[in-house]
């Protein structure tokens, strides 16, 4: 089963976004809000837990508990009632809505999801940028408000990672700037687990539980990745490519890079070389 923010990142570096209206609100203590039990929301939201608490209750059954550390994603469709504390709530609120994309992916961000935020002034400075973005009409601010929000959108998955992963994060972190930064050389699961001082048994499995891959599956993916955008420059050697990217048979190399990419990695070159070729 994968990991809530894989997923999610995935089918939101995938699924088009359009972005609406940016908010700051505070909802009055012991308040029942209701205007979404008879008509369903209209769209998607990023709901941030800024002070206070408040049940958000949706579809009369699935309760979240909102308070400072607490995100909700998505929510679109869905008759919506809000029970505030008796210290009332106060949150920030991001509309969107998926505008194409595959239809399992479309459907899985409207869904709700709850995110693990711990308050952090990063994330509170990138929703200010949004809300100033937001109130000024011309193209440039609208631009950059949807670019807001996909850095909104990839910290808070960042943050959520880290805070349901305490105990791996450090090691993790580390063992993937090692792999980006040696990816050319030999790299087992043996080696990457002795530099942590761990069996590579548990270490793939903390691994898994902050990435969402295997440590190797992880590595294979960065070198096809670095292989891409070589073969993308164009002008070099499919053999060349593959030895740079850690592998010295050109053969076992051109399966791996078929298996991931969908294409042979001299399909690949050539395609690049066309497109350049092609011009305007």
């Amino acid at each position: 089963m994968a990991i809530v923010q894989e997923e999610l990142a995935q089918h939101f570096a995938q699924v088009p976004l359009d972005v609406f209206g940016v908010y700051r609100t505070f909802l009055n203590p012991d308040w029942v809000y209701d205007g979404h039990v008879m008509q369903p929301t209209a769209k998607c939201a990023v709901i941030l837990s800024l002070s206070g608490s408040a049940d958000f209750v949706f579809d009369g059954e699935d309760r979240y508990r909102l308070e400072p550390g607490v995100v909700l994603l998505g929510g679109f469709n869905k008759r919506l009632s809000i029970e505030v504390g008796p210290e009332g709530f106060e949150y920030g609120l991001v509309h969107f809505l998926p505008s194409g994309g595959e239809e399992a992916a479309v459907r899985r961000l409207c869904e709700v999801s709850e995110l693990h935020v711990p308050p952090d002034p990063e994330i509170a400075e990138l929703h200010k940028q949004l809300l100033h973005a937001s109130s000024s009409p011309d193209s440039m601010s609208l631009l950059e408000k949807k670019s807001l929000f996909y850095r909104l959108l990839n910290q808070l998955l960042l943050a959520d990672r880290v805070s349901r992963n305490k105990t791996s994060y450090t090691v993790v972190d580390e063992s993937i700037q090692y792999i980006q930064k040696h990816y050319m050389e030999p790299i087992t699961l043996e080696k990457l687990a002795g530099r942590c001082r761990m069996k590579p048994k548990y270490f793939s499995y903390l691994f898994r539980k902050y990435v969402g891959l295997a440590p190797i599956d992880y590595l294979i993916q960065y070198r096809m990745n670095r292989a891409s955008e070589l073969l993308l420059q164009g002008g070099f050697p499919v053999a060349s490519v593959a030895r740079s990217v850690g592998y010295s048979d050109p053969y076992y190399f051109s399966r791996l890079f078929k298996k991931h990419k969908g294409m042979s990695p001299g399909k690949a070159g050539q395609e690049a070389a066309g497109d350049w070729a092609a011009g305007p």
